[in-house]
C-alpha cells in the first residue's frame, strides 16, 4: 500500500521545494492518481513512481534576458521563459503571460496545468506555458511593441508549428499576439502557425477570443442539465474578473439569459444588481484600458469596492449571493473564507473559468457541501480547444466560420 501523502512529500522535495503554488497543483492532481495506481495490479511500484516523476518533470525550462528600449531611450531588463512540459501527444501547446508575478514556479504550475488540460481536449496536443515578469500596464503601445520585438527574438528559436505553438494569456491579447507574430515573421520569413489567437487577417481563427469564456458557460449549462438543475436563465451569477474569459463568460451569460452583477480587476470589484454592461465593459477594458472605477460615470446606481475594503483572507465578489459563481481572474483567488460564504448564501454550482482559482481548502469545502464544482482543467479548455483548431486551419490553409468553430467547441 502506497503512502500517497509520504510518496507526494518525497516529490515535493525533489521537484518543487520552493515552488508552493507547483506543489499545490501537483498534489491535487497525484492524490487522484494513486488510487487508480493501488486498483490496479498492472503497474509495479517503481512503474507507478516513474510514470508519476515523468508527469510531474518538465522536459526543459527555457529561461532568457530580455533587453528593451522604453520612450525614453534608456534600456529595461526583464526575464523570459517557456517552460515546455510534456509533448508526448502533441506540439507543446499553451499561453505567454506578462505580469509582474511570473516567475519560474508559477509556469511550471501553469505548464502542468496545462498538459492535462489540453489531454481532456481529446487534440493531440502537448503542454508548455511561457511569458515574462515585463507589465504591460502603464506602457506605451511602442513600449509594448518593443518588448515584444526582443522577447520573439530569443523566442522564436525554440518554437515552430510543430515543435511548441504559444498564445495569449495574462497580459497578451490580441495586441500583443500581434506584435510577436510580426516580429517572428520579420525574423524567420516563415508565415505560419507558431502562434494562436493571432488577428483573423494573419491567419488567427474566428471566435478564438470568445472561447474560453464561451466554453466555460457551455460546460456549466451541460453539468447543470446532467444533475437535473435549473438553468442558467434568469438567474444571478458572479464573475471576477475582467479579462478575456470573464468579459466572454459575461457575454455569454447575458446572452442565454442570465444575470451576471459583478466583475473585478486588481484595484477593485463593480457590483451592478441590474446586470453588467459588458459593452460598457469591453470599451473600459479592451479599448481604455482603464480602472473599473470609470464603469460608475456610466452608471452611477452600480457601486464599486475598492480592495482595501475586501473581507479579511477573502474578497467582495463571493460575499454577494448568487446562483451561479464563476471565478476568472487568477490563481488561488477563491479562498475557504470565500467557499463559506458561497456555501452560506446557497450558491447552486461553481465553474473554475481560471487555472486553479480555488485554494485546496476551498476545494474540499465546497466538495463537502451540496455545491456543484467544475474544476479549471475541464471548464476552461475551450480556448486550447480553438487554438487547436486554429492550428489546424493554419496547416490546412483554410477559413472556418463562426458558427463552424462554436459548433466545434460545444462538442469538444
Amino acid at each position: 500500500m502506497v503512502d500517497a501523502k509520504a510518496e507526494i512529500a518525497k516529490l515535493k522535495n525533489e521537484n518543487c521545494a520552493e515552488d508552493d503554488v507547483f506543489f499545490q497543483a501537483m498534489e491535487e492532481v497525484l492524490l487522484s492518481i494513486y488510487p487508480l495506481f493501488e486498483s490496479d495490479e498492472n503497474y509495479e511500484k517503481n512503474e507507478k513512481n516513474a510514470i508519476v516523476r515523468r508527469l510531474i518533470t518538465p522536459d526543459r525550462v527555457i529561461k532568457f534576458k530580455v533587453a528593451w528600449l522604453d520612450d525614453n531611450n534608456e534600456i529595461q531588463i526583464n526575464t523570459g521563459y517557456r517552460v515546455q512540459f510534456n509533448n508526448a501527444l502533441g506540439p507543446y501547446k499553451g499561453g505567454l503571460r506578462f505580469h509582474p508575478s511570473v516567475n519560474e514556479g508559477i509556469l511550471k504550475f501553469l505548464g502542468f496545468e496545462q498538459i492535462l488540460k489540453n489531454a481532456l481536449t481529446g487534440l493531440p496536443l502537448g503542454g508548455g506555458k511561457g511569458g515574462s515578469n515585463f507589465d504591460p500596464k502603464g506602457k506605451s503601445d511602442f513600449e509594448v511593441m518593443k518588448f515584444c520585438s526582443a522577447f520573439m527574438t530569443e523566442l522564436h528559436k525554440h518554437i515552430g508549428p510543430r515543435i511548441d505553438v504559444p498564445a495569449g494569456d495574462i497580459g497578451v491579447g490580441a495586441r500583443e499576439i500581434g506584435y510577436l507574430f510580426g516580429e517572428y515573421k520579420k525574423i524567420t520569413s516563415h508565415f505560419d502557425g507558431v502562434l494562436t489567437g493571432k488577428p483573423f487577417f494573419f491567419g488567427g481563427s474566428l471566435m478564438r477570443p470568445e472561447a474560453t469564456g464561451y466554453g466555460v458557460i457551455y460546460l456549466t449549462q451541460k453539468m447543470l442539465e446532467l444533475e437535473n438543475k435549473e438553468s442558467l436563465k434568469g438567474k444571478v451569477c458572479t464573475v471576477s474578473g475582467a479579462g478575456n474569459v470573464a468579459l466572454h463568460a459575461i457575454e455569454k451569460l447575458i446572452q442565454l439569459g442570465a444575470i451576471p452583477v459583478t466583475c473585478t480587476d486588481s484595484r477593485g470589484m463593480i457590483y451592478d444588481a441590474r446586470g453588467i454592461d459588458v459593452t460598457l465593459l469591453k470599451e473600459l477594458k479592451l479599448k481604455q484600458r482603464a480602472s473599473l472605477e470609470k464603469y460608475l460615470e456610466t452608471h452611477t446606481e452600480a457601486r464599486y469596492i475598492p480592495v482595501s475594503e475586501y473581507p479579511e483572507g477573502g474578497h467582495a465578489v463571493w460575499d454577494i449571493p448568487s446562483y451561479a459563481a464563476f471565478p476568472c481572474a487568477t490563481q488561488n483567488e477563491l479562498t475557504a473564507v470565500d467557499a463559506k460564504n458561497l456555501i452560506k448564501n446557497g450558491c447552486v454550482t461553481v465553474t473554475e473559468g481560471a487555472n486553479m482559482p480555488s485554494t485546496t481548502e476551498a476545494v474540499n469545502l465546497m466538495l463537502a457541501s451540496t455545491i456543484s464544482l467544475a474544476p479549471a482543467k475541464a471548464a476552461n479548455a475551450g480556448g486550447v480547444a480553438v487554438s487547436g483548431f486554429e492550428m489546424s486551419q493554419n496547416a490546412a490553409m483554410q477559413k472556418w466560420t463562426f458558427e463552424e468553430v462554436d459548433a466545434k467547441l460545444k462538442t469538444t
